[in-house]
């Protein structure tokens, strides 16, 4: 479902900078709808009027910085999410390649869900306090900045808290693994071709469907797993959710009897208006910041265009043309021995 393809062109560290500010960027910018979002998951007093509502009491109860609550918690959580996703994923999809190198696209998605649980297991404590930290109220705080929650969730609820819910991320997993297939096996039929002659712009859209449809199926798993964040008989009206419980599976049962099966999706609209700027400002982002790196790379002639640098082998990566400009430069050949010469 990643709209943003590996290049070889990039090294590693490179393509890693390039993901993490790109999610750092994209975060912030759409920090208000995960607010709401996660508001109307855990079901405080905000969030009890509908998506426009929740808007105007957030803005009138804690002004314009509760829209970025908790969100250098989840800004933090990209860096190593990134670093465990992405190399657990290839360790899995080369235990699962056949002897030609290829992958069926079930098994690269069910790769992608195992290396998203990996990465959430690694991660989770900073998911726990971004959701405690959006929940509060941030004129009254029980907690103030990331390292003070972690430290007082620690020290008042034990280790165990913050991993409370985690087994919801496994089991969201399957429905969201599911949403992804079957979306990406219906794409030839959806745009009447073979996916190699995608656009960007249909690889895009792709993308945005495909995190909908998922996102969607696997929604009330992450609403009880937020509700479980976020209540501690530690806090005022224990958390601010709207249904008391003692463990997962009361959760489903308490939500479902006393609001209704269809709140377990509160929010939906939120997290669903979010995903066409989220993606496409990830998207972007990452674009410029390639562009830049390519061209501190030699690739190309400008970090504002594509255009290719004239005589540069675009299959090479970033190492061996180094080696190949540091080759010509002991050589040194002229502009009329090598095209090479032109720019270096």
């Amino acid at each position: 479902m990643a709209l943003v393809k590996k290049d070889n062109r990039l090294t590693s560290s490179q393509s890693f900078m390039c993901v993490g500010f790109a999610g750092f960027f994209s975060k912030t910018v759409t920090s208000p709808l995960e607010v709401v979002k996660i508001k109307s998951q855990v079901g405080t007093f905000h969030c009890k009027r509908g998506f426009w509502k929740s808007f105007l009491l957030v803005c009138q109860n804690e002004g314009l910085r509760g829209f970025w609550k908790g969100n250098l918690a989840s800004c933090l959580r990209l860096f190593p999410y990134t670093a465990v996703h992405l190399t657990t994923y290839k360790k899995i999809v080369h235990l699962h390649m056949d002897e030609l190198g290829f992958i069926s696209q079930w098994r690269a998605i069910f790769a992608g869900g195992l290396a998203g649980v990996a990465a959430a297991l690694a991660t989770y404590p900073l998911e726990v306090t971004e959701t405690r930290l959006i929940v509060q109220n941030c004129r009254q705080p029980t907690f103030i900045g990331v390292f003070h929650t972690l430290s007082k969730i620690y020290r008042s609820e034990g280790l165990l808290a913050l991993y409370r819910g985690f087994s919801l991320t496994v089991l969201g997993a399957f429905p969201f693994s599911v949403g992804c297939y079957v979306v990406y096996v219906n794409l030839d039929k959806l745009w009447q071709e073979p996916p190699f002659r995608f656009t960007p712009l249909q690889n895009f859209i792709n993308g945005c469907l495909a995190a909908g449809v998922a996102q969607t199926l696997s929604y009330p798993f992450e609403t009880v797993k937020r509700k479980m964040q976020a209540q501690s008989a530690h806090l005022p009206h224990f958390g601010g959710v709207d249904v008391h419980f003692s463990g997962m599976i009361d959760c489903f049962v308490q939500v479902v009897r006393n609001k209704g099966v269809l709140s377990l999706w509160n929010g939906l609209t939120a997290n669903t208006i979010k995903i066409v700027p989220y993606f496409g400002l990830l998207f972007t982002c990452f674009e410029m910041c390639k562009q830049v790196c390519l061209y501190r790379n030699g690739y190309i002639v400008s970090p504002l265009s594509y255009k290719l640098t004239p005589g540069v082998d675009q299959s090479l990566g970033p190492y061996e043309l180094e080696e190949v400009k540091r080759y010509l430069r002991n050589r040194n050949f002229g502009p009329e021995e090598s095209s090479f010469g032109n720019r270096w």
